[in-house]
């Protein structure tokens, strides 16, 4: 349990990527799935040729900026719709990451990574020291995004996913904040991709076939949970998603499922979280969303003192 959790605080990496285009800009970005094994591919080629990790962490982070760019222009400049931009360069990623590694499968066990420390140290997987370091990087991580989008720049970039004409309308290039947030969201994705690689061990040509559906149910499991009132709440609910979503797995795993079966699962636990509150069925449930969204109810309208004074009547005044 200790080390399902430890993954879903790395994966709330990738979540927080997966947040920044599907909640924020509106963008159904599929290059998730190549730039997570890009930033393991980039961080273990690097870590093997005896390369310092924590430069080869950023490098790979680098390198999943650089995928985003494309992306975005494709769909911008390229004019190519974003769902097949992001496809396009999801397939070439594929063909590039196995040029940077040279093979199907790079080994980290005897090399030296950003995890060495805490893993020399017993935590990894034994103590809750680990969980606790996870946590307190993540959540600085959080409220690094928070900071950044609460900026003009990042009220910009909120503005272009909910109404891109408007903003337009108000001088701001559109064209540029989808890909700003396209590279910092698969700048985030691989990020995630090079510390699962160092926390595991190895990278391997296949780590991220399926991711976005990961990111997706960890992002709609806990806006379900939590809500997205603000936007606090709303990053931290993508990062507990996280966290559910591999403690999830880890119960359905001890409990005797195929993990062949897992990609069926995670794709039910996404129907389930969109159609649940449509349904109603989380409103019958009270949840912790539920909670500081009550208001007092209105206070009946004062009487109009001209009103009655001219016709000794007492009519509401109007809302």
């Amino acid at each position: 349990m200790i080390g399902a959790l430890e993954l879903g605080l790395i994966y709330g990496v990738m979540a927080l990527g997966v947040y920044l285009t599907f909640r924020v800009l509106n963008f159904p970005d599929l290059t998730v799935d190549g730039s997570f094994t890009t930033g393991a591919a980039v961080a273990a080629s690097l870590i093997s040729a005896g390369q310092n990790p924590v430069l080869a962490t950023v490098a790979g982070a680098v390198a999943g900026l650089i995928a985003g760019a494309i992306t975005g222009l494709l769909h911008t400049k390229g004019k190519i719709d974003g769902l097949l931009a992001g496809i396009l360069t999801m397939i070439a990623l594929w063909s590039i990451n196995l040029r940077i590694m040279d093979k199907a499968n790079v080994p980290l066990l005897r090399e030296d990574t950003v995890m060495t420390p805490l893993r020399e140290a017993g935590w990894i997987g034994k103590t809750w020291m680990a969980v606790l370091v996870f946590v307190i990087a993540l959540f600085v991580l959080k409220l690094i995004v928070d900071w950044f989008l609460s900026t003009d720049l990042g009220l910009a970039i909120q503005a272009t996913g909910n109404n891109e004409q408007m903003i337009r309308s108000f001088g701001v290039n559109t064209d540029g904040t989808k890909i700003l947030t396209l590279s910092l969201s698969n700048g985030l994705v691989a990020l995630a991709g090079a510390l699962v690689a160092q926390y595991q061990g190895f990278a391997d040509i296949s780590m991220g076939v399926g991711l976005i559906l990961v990111g997706l149910a960890s992002v709609i499991l806990g806006q379900a949970v939590l809500g997205q009132r603000n936007l606090f709440m709303a990053s931290l609910a993508v990062l507990v998603g996280s966290i559910l979503y591999r403690l999830i797995v880890f119960f359905a795993l001890t409990a005797g499922l195929n993990p062949n079966d897992m990609r069926a699962v995670t794709a039910v636990l996404v129907i389930l979280a969109l159609l649940l509150p449509r349904w109603g069925f989380l409103k019958k449930i009270p949840s912790l969303r539920d909670r500081g969204n009550r208001r007092p109810a209105a206070p009946d309208p004062a009487p109009d003192p001209v009103a009655s004074a001219t016709t000794g009547v007492t009519v509401p005044a109007e809302r």
